[in-house]
């Protein structure tokens, strides 16, 4: 079969489905990744690049992407030469449970022998978040400002103590 036949197109004609439109915008790893980055507060252009080690044209198209879906916004933090921060909007902060789910999930199935690499926790009271975005000790609803990222490994923990979101 030739490869044009296997691959889907972009426009998925003749289907009414969100899902293959969201897929659009954030079907791709780098920008979930990219998103992921931003919730913990890397916001910088380099500062993304050295935490993804995606290339800089395929970091600078997923930005860009991602601020024309409204998803990011830019704010400038230098004037000369004209840098930006990358910041999620609301629409972008919505997509933060999605990825609290795929890590959950990826935990569940997909983890080291020895555990996953890092635990959610409630910041409030320690309580792990559970996959209705709980807490499993207080029984609070949770966000992202409620959420610390605690490295489990020891080299993990090298690199810094629990990560805060702030979206």
């Amino acid at each position: 079969m030739p490869y044009t036949e296997i691959v889907l197109n972009r426009t998925y004609p003749g289907q009414a489905c969100s899902i293959a439109r969201a897929l659009e915008i954030v079907g791709e790893r780098w920008t979930l990744l990219i998103l992921r980055d931003t919730y913990r507060g890397t916001r910088r252009f380099d500062d993304l690049h050295a935490s993804l080690g995606i290339t800089r044209g395929v970091l600078a198209a997923r930005l860009s992407r991602l601020v024309e879906e409204g998803l990011l916004e830019r704010r400038p933090y230098q004037d000369s030469p004209e840098r930006f921060e990358y910041h999620p909007t609301a629409k972008g902060r919505e997509l933060w449970p999605v990825l609290m789910h795929l890590m959950l999930w990826g935990d569940r199935y997909y983890s080291a022998p020895d555990g996953p690499p890092q635990t959610a926790e409630h910041d409030g009271c320690g309580g792990r978040l559970t996959a209705e975005l709980t807490c499993d000790r207080c029984g609070r609803r949770l966000g992202p400002g409620d959420v610390l990222l605690r490295p489990r490994h020891k080299a993990a923990r090298a690199h810094g103590e629990a990560e805060p979101f702030s979206v």
